[in-house]
């Protein structure tokens, strides 16, 4: 999953749980659950999958300088805010539940064989080069500037069921 991906899982969990409509952490308005929904999902994002801020923001409909604000007050409104406190503990636990049935590789070689045996395919004149990590697990894929879509899509499907980031290099 690339950055993006990950986020807007985040949002879509975040408005899940909350039961705000799709997309409602992207709109203008600044009621009171709408700003600690992104709020939350802001600072999820940031501390848990480390998603780049301007990512964040653009998923946000927001500034990245924002996001800044998001990790910077975490600690006192959890402290001092039981509306925030309560919306992060329902947040946090379904995203902790969901990420937990979700597999990762604890070697290199061993995902490296499983991504070849799932349909990615290896070039040798490589232009592009995919970095997929798994937990502290980090497998380069070589391929060519023609084909890197189509691995960019293999390796997703090879993925589904693992938590992984892929980076273009």
């Amino acid at each position: 999953m690339t950055e993006e991906d990950n986020f807007k899982y985040i949002c879509t969990l975040t408005t899940r749980v909350l039961g705000l409509p799709n997309g409602a952490l992207a709109l203008r308005s600044r009621k009171r659950p709408l700003q600690v929904a992104r709020a939350i999902a802001g600072y999820i994002g940031r501390t848990e999958e480390n998603i780049h801020r301007t990512i964040i923001g653009k998923g946000l409909n927001r500034h990245r300088s924002l996001i800044y604000h998001y990790e910077y007050r975490h600690k006192h409104l959890y402290k001092s805010c039981p509306i925030y406190r309560d919306t992060f503990n329902k947040v946090y636990k379904a995203y902790k539940d969901i990420g937990g049935t979700k597999e990762f590789f604890l070697d290199k070689d061993f995902m490296r064989n499983y991504l070849l045996k799932n349909g990615v395919v290896e070039t040798f004149e490589a232009d592009v080069l995919l970095e997929v990590t798994s937990a502290q697990v980090k497998c380069i894929i070589k391929t060519s500037y023609f084909d890197f879509s189509n691995q960019l899509k293999n390796v997703k499907l090879a993925l589904k069921n693992y938590h992984y980031t892929v980076k273009i290099i």
